[in-house]
Formats: C-alpha cells, structure tokens, sequence
C-alpha cells in the first residue's frame, strides 16, 4: 500500500467510484459514459457524483445501443483517450460483442501496433438478486476465448479498486464484471443468514488514493492442507463458508483474473493438496471450469488422487422462480466437498 494513503471503509460501489475518481482527477484523459451513467450515477450508483465534479465532457450518459458505446470507445482509444464504458447489466453486452472481439481486441495487431484500445468496460454480472432471466448471467468464458481481452472479476472492494485503476491504465482493453450480489457486502449463498456488509470487513478497509493490483497474481484467500478450490467472484465466499461448514483444510484460490491467469498459483495449490474444485455461478457446458479443469489435469495429472469436481450454474436460462436451485450456494457447494473428500 502506497505511504500516506489514507484508508476508508468501503462497499464495492464505493470503492469503483473512488477508482474512477481518482483516475479521472490523474489523467485528462479518462472519461466516463454509458446507459444512465452521467446524471443518475448509475443504476446502482457506481458512478454517483461523478458528473458533477468532473464536467458534461468527462461523464455523460449514452443512448440505449451497446454497438455504439463500445464502437465509440474504441474510436476515443484509438485517438488517445482512455474511456471507462458501463454496459448496465453484463446480459446487455451481446449487441457490443462484435465491437469488443471485432474491433477493441484486434485493433493493436491489426495496426502492427500503430493503434490501441485502451478501453476498460465495466458490467455489472451474476444472480442472487431476484434479477430473472435477463439480468442474472455470467458470460465471462466467452471473452477468455478472444485474443486481445483482459477478464477481470473482483470479489471484494480492496481489489476492485486496485484491479479497475490498473484497468484504466492498461493500453488493451479490459472487461471487467462486477459481481452484483457482492456490492453491498460478502455473500455466502446461505438465504438463512442476514445479509452481510462490507462494514468492519478487512477486504472493505480501502486506500482513498491511486494504489494497483497486478492481473497477473491470484489472491490466496484461505489457505489449507486438503483441498483446492479455483474460484472467483461471489463464489470465494460461498467457498469460505463450504469450508467452514464442512470442516475441510482447504486452499480457497481467488482468480482475480481469468485472463491473464495466474497458472503458477493454480499448479503449486493442487501439487500441494492432490485435490481440486472448480466453482462459478456462469452454466457448465464450456463455462470458464472447462478450461480450469483443462489445465489442472495437464499441469498436475500425477498429484491428483480423485477426478477434478465442478460446481457451477445449470445448463438453463437462469430461472427467476427458482433462483436459489440455479445458483451454486452453501448447500450444494457443501455437499459436493463432503462427497469428494469421503466418496
């Protein structure tokens, strides 16, 4: 942490808008727009007060045509400029995914290096709210398959704010989901338990001013002899809880990135505890676990002693009746340890 950098308690929303505070106080050349991003603050108010203090010219709202947000940004990139666009919800970011794959992600090859994409573009991702069908999904593998994008999913405030500041600074562009559930504080996927906050959370104690986090380093959240869970998003949490429940020493690997990813961290936990575990929320059938699942079983073949387990979401629209049988919480994440560590 840099000296004389203040520390604040922060949720997830805040810490996002002190990262695109501090950036756009820093550097001229960052902005910010999107669907109700500029007046409103956004419809969760991640960008809350930032149209006030930072000018019309620097946030501003955009009409409703995901192709024309992203397409625009990467225009101002290729100029200089180095926007911060809001697709609202991640389930609105296909009409954008010819612009982001097509265009920001080939953008530096195709000009030999004459031109960048220097674009970081903010979606916010995941169920657990009573979102249904069209507000609940996690397409996160999709942009892990396209040369050229960064994947990035925090799962507290303190690396929110440093992995979207080191976001805005990259000269590629970077999608960067924010899972929803987790804004206002941890969730563990147990409906029974009130509803946590960020407040008095080590994770929410956040420097007010410019740190960076580096894409390229896993965050080891728990460590433990028995088991290791590859996991990223609201599922560390869900995790921390599965272990506790179950009694399981267990290493819980915070992603933090999936593209860059952090294979050396990957490789030395399984080598370690012979066991692996892969969580997301996002379906199954070629959800990012395919490739986790990939490289573990080349990468630590002969430290395995049981097949590789997967929990994630359904290979089904998320339902919005059934929510909690989609998600992947307490219960199942419980059992599934229970029956790979005993079965």
């Amino acid at each position: 942490m840099p000296k004389n950098n203040n520390v604040k308690q922060m949720n997830m929303i805040q810490a996002i808008n002190s990262a695109l505070d501090v950036k756009m106080s820093q550097d001229p050349d960052v902005l910010v727009f999107g669907e109700d991003v500029g007046y409103f603050g956004g419809v969760f108010r991640c960008t809350a007060s930032l149209q006030e203090k930072h000018g019309l010219h620097r946030c501003f709202d955009a009409p409703i045509s995901e192709g024309g947000i992203i397409g625009t940004a990467v225009g101002m990139g290729a100029f200089g400029l180095r926007p911060v666009v809001e697709i609202q919800f991640a389930d609105y970011i296909y009409p954008a995914f010819d612009q982001i794959c097509s265009e920001a992600a080939r953008l530096r090859y195709r000009s030999n290096g004459d031109f960048t994409a220097p674009i970081t573009i903010r979606s916010p991702m995941g169920g657990g709210i009573h979102g249904g069908t069209s507000h609940s999904q996690s397409p996160e593998a999709l942009f892990t398959h396209i040369a050229g994008i960064k994947t990035i999913i925090p799962s507290n405030p303190y690396d929110a704010k440093g992995l979207l500041l080191k976001a805005i600074e990259d000269n590629d562009p970077v999608v960067f989901f924010e899972p929803k559930r987790l804004y206002n504080g941890p969730f563990d996927g147990d409906l029974d338990k009130p509803v946590d906050s960020w407040a008095n959370h080590e994770l929410g104690q956040v420097p007010e001013g410019h740190y960076t986090i580096d894409f390229e380093k896993a965050r080891m959240h728990k460590e433990g002899s028995e088991l290791t869970i590859l996991c990223y998003g609201t599922m560390v949490w869900v995790a921390e809880a599965a272990v506790r429940e179950t009694g399981v020493s267990a290493d819980i690997v915070d992603l933090r990135s999936l593209m860059p990813l952090d294979l050396d961290t990957i490789v030395a936990s399984v080598k370690k505890t012979g066991h692996c575990m892969i969580l997301h929320e996002a379906t199954r059938t070629s959800g990012f676990g395919a490739e986790l699942s990939a490289l573990v079983q080349e990468h630590c073949f002969y430290h395995l002693e049981k097949p590789i387990v997967r929990v994630t979401g359904w290979d089904t629209p998320y339902p919005h009746a059934l929510e909690w049988e989609y998600f992947p919480g307490l219960e199942r994440v419980s059992k599934s340890i229970v029956q790979m560590m005993e079965g």
